[in-house]
């Protein structure tokens, strides 16, 4: 059952759904807060992470290396973009 679970892709499409759910608890948690919701610092935060996983989903179930090289690299400006809003 595992082996067909990752080599199926549906692995990635549950870590997806759980990012998705983190999303929503991270946004409604500021609100409980008080503090403005972020969903812009938030989304740039988590889509680096989203498309490399899309990445591995391609990789794992035999899509072409074209589609693998191009949610690595749809990443990239998300990750920088990232770093310089948090001026790491």
């Amino acid at each position: 059952m595992l082996p067909a679970l990752i080599s199926s892709g549906r692995a990635v499409d549950l870590i997806l759904a759980v990012m998705a759910l983190e999303f929503v608890f991270l946004v409604l948690r500021r609100k409980v807060k008080g503090l403005p919701p972020a969903p812009l610092d938030l989304m740039f935060m988590l889509a680096p992470g989203a498309l490399i996983l899309l990445a591995l989903r391609a990789s794992l179930t035999g899509t072409g290396w074209q589609w693998v090289a191009v949610w690595l690299a749809a990443s990239l400006p998300f990750h920088l973009v990232d770093v310089s809003r948090r001026r790491l």
